[in-house]
């Protein structure tokens, strides 16, 4: 695909999350990276619903920028995923509302932010991890990115929003918006002793669909809010 098209993809997609109200105002960033091994990013204080092709941040190998608008200050967050998942072609960082509060709830497992609740969350989003607060452009959040080893491709910040990767642009946004469904999910069901997918079952999605899940008996251990 050119690059030409590329931008209007981002543009697309961004336009997309804004109008279903998954990141509001100017908030949330998108990157995509080029077979150059530069990227596209959405500029610094521009809403995604409002993008404009010609102004998407192009930078080089180097995170330094080439063409377009200024780049969003999150570059560190970014670059310190594709750092450690390099098969990852885009990133998704959203503000999106029911994702925010899971990371604020107390029983939070940091290992696996949520139970296997549906079969399209695994094969989506994998286990989400969730990392502790740090401010938004902090060059700090890069290295507790690189902690995780590349484990994950679903990463909760704690509140602040997902950032997430995918193969290709569309699946990082696929996987984001399931990630936000399933949050949704469990906050509609918190207190109501739901019934979440058997080891079993997360065992079979595992065969099926060749997932890899970084640690398979995590979600055995998150706390189920009817037993707090």
């Amino acid at each position: 695909m050119s690059e030409t098209k590329l931008r209007e993809e981002i543009c697309r997609f961004g336009r997309s999350l804004f109008e279903r109200g998954l990141t509001p105002g100017s908030s949330g960033n998108i990157s995509l990276r080029l077979d150059d091994g530069g990227w596209l990013v959405t500029p610094t204080n521009a809403s995604l619903g409002f993008l404009d092709p010609g102004c998407i941040s192009r930078l080089d190998a180097a995170h330094k920028l080439v063409s377009g608008d200024a780049p969003t200050k999150e570059i560190p967050l970014h670059a310190a995923l594709y750092e450690s998942r390099p098969e990852a072609g885009a990133i998704v960082h959203l503000h999106s509302t029911h994702s925010v509060a899971l990371t604020m709830l107390p029983e939070i497992d940091p290992k696996a932010a949520l139970p296997p609740m549906t079969p399209y969350y695994l094969m989506r989003a994998g286990q989400t991890a969730m990392l502790p607060y740090y401010r938004p452009g902090d060059p700090a959040v890069a290295d507790a990115i690189r902690g995780l080893s590349g484990r994950y491709a679903s990463v909760l910040l704690a509140n602040h929003g997902p950032v997430v990767a995918g193969a290709s642009l569309e699946g990082a946004v696929f996987a984001t918006e399931e990630l936000e469904e399933t949050a949704k999910l469990y906050l509609l069901l918190r207190g109501m002793n739901p019934r979440y997918l058997s080891p079993a079952q997360v065992a079979d999605l595992v065969k099926i669909f060749g997932l890899t899940l970084p640690e398979p008996e995590a979600h055995l251990h998150v706390a189920n809010p009817a037993s707090d």
